[in-house]
């Protein structure tokens, strides 16, 4: 069974930064892409970036590219998502999942943990 389990959440002040983490076991995770996502009430989860399985090309939707980092290490079966910048609309439930692959941001997989939370204020 697949468990995901993402940390690193917080309260913080626009322009701070923010590191999250996740760490998956149930899987062979060196083998998947993976997603990082967010959530806020009311709307559908948005995939805001993807990493393939053995790291290279990354990817970003519009709104974080140039102030979000992905990466990934194997060898600990664990996804980082580096935030700079951050600003009050990245407020949002945090989640990380496998992928199918990255040529599509939106989850393929239902696998999800608890998430982390994020709050900036302005």
């Amino acid at each position: 069974q697949v468990h995901v389990a993402e940390s690193g959440g917080g309260l913080v002040q626009a322009g701070d930064s923010l590191t999250l983490s996740c760490i998956v076991s149930g899987m062979t995770f060196e083998n998947y892409p993976m997603g990082w996502f967010r959530q806020i009430p009311g709307k559908e989860r948005e995939g805001i970036s993807c990493i393939p399985s053995s790291g290279g090309s990354t990817y970003y939707t519009d709104s974080v590219k140039g102030r979000f980092t992905i990466s990934r290490d194997n060898a600990k079966n664990t996804l980082y998502l580096q935030m700079d910048n951050l600003k009050p609309e990245d407020t949002a439930m945090y989640y990380c999942a496998p992928k199918k692959a990255c040529v599509i941001l939106a989850p393929d997989f239902n696998y999800w943990g608890r998430g982390t939370q994020v709050t900036v204020t302005s």
